[in-house]
Formats: structure tokens, sequence, C-alpha cells
């Protein structure tokens, strides 16, 4: 009575995006964030950032990059730099010292944005796949190190 027609040819709906890391309060990172999924940026960041996917800076992050890319981007913290996003959002608690270039933006009251706005019909976020290379390779026949008793001096 209640069900929807089910109609094959409809395309199946986005994934939503959820944060699959984590840069918890307290800690401090310097370096390049690349690659797909989502991140939560509670520390302090200082570096590139250039994801596939969900960045979110929450009310006790801070991070400062050049040009944060990404598809949808949530600030509730302090970012210092440019962003580049389909989507950006930024929250009553979020301060943004930089340019966007942006497809979709919105605010709640009491947000901060010293900058431009460049609204675009699409956004070229010119994400790369990351390249990643592990120093050394995991080798399955590797036998794990045998415990050794201690030796008596």
């Amino acid at each position: 009575m209640f069900k929807r027609p089910t109609n094959s040819n409809q395309p199946a709906p986005a994934q939503v995006e959820r944060v699959t890391s984590v840069l918890g309060e307290g800690i401090s990172w310097h370096g390049r964030i690349s690659g797909h999924g989502g991140i939560r940026l509670e520390g302090i960041f200082e570096g590139e950032i250039a994801l596939h996917g969900l960045v979110v800076i929450g009310e006790t992050g801070k991070v400062t990059c050049e040009n944060m890319r990404a598809n949808s981007v949530i600030v509730a913290g302090a970012v210092h730099g440019n962003i580049t996003a389909e989507k950006l959002e930024i929250r009553s608690t979020g301060r943004v010292w930089g340019n966007v270039v942006i497809s979709a933006f919105s605010t709640e009251e009491g947000a901060f944005l010293r900058g431009q706005v460049t609204m675009e019909d699409q956004v070229d976020l010119q994400l790369e796949e990351p390249e990643y290379e592990p120093e050394e390779p995991f080798e399955e026949d590797v036998e794990p190190p045998q415990d050794t008793p201690p030796t008596e001096s």
C-alpha cells in the first residue's frame, strides 16, 4: 500500500559522505593529506589537503593550508588558506581567512569569512590519484620473530 514502485532505470543514490579518519584534539600534524574518504580535523594541521571526499574542521581544529581541495568541506573551526570545493559549509563557530571557489555554499549565523567568494557551475578540483608505495613490500612468507629467552650476565 505504501510501497513506491521500483524502477530499475533510476540511477543508484549517491554514496553518503562520511568521516573515515580523525586527527584528534591535542595532535599537531604537518604534511600532506590526500586520497579517498573523509577526515575530521580536531587538532592542528599545516600542509596540503587534496581529498576525494569530505573534510570536516571541528570546533577545536586549526588548519593552515595554501589551497585545500576536496569535494565537500565543513568548517566549524579555523582555516587560514584558500578552499576549492564543490560544497562548502561554514558553521556558526567557523572562521575562514582565504578565498573560496565553490559550486554550493552555506553559512550559519555567526560564521566568519574574510576573502573572496567565486561561485562556479562546476568546480575543477584538480585532484590526482595519491601516489603511495610502502618503503618495504609486505611479504606473507616472512616468519615472525621468535621470542628468545633472556640471557644471564
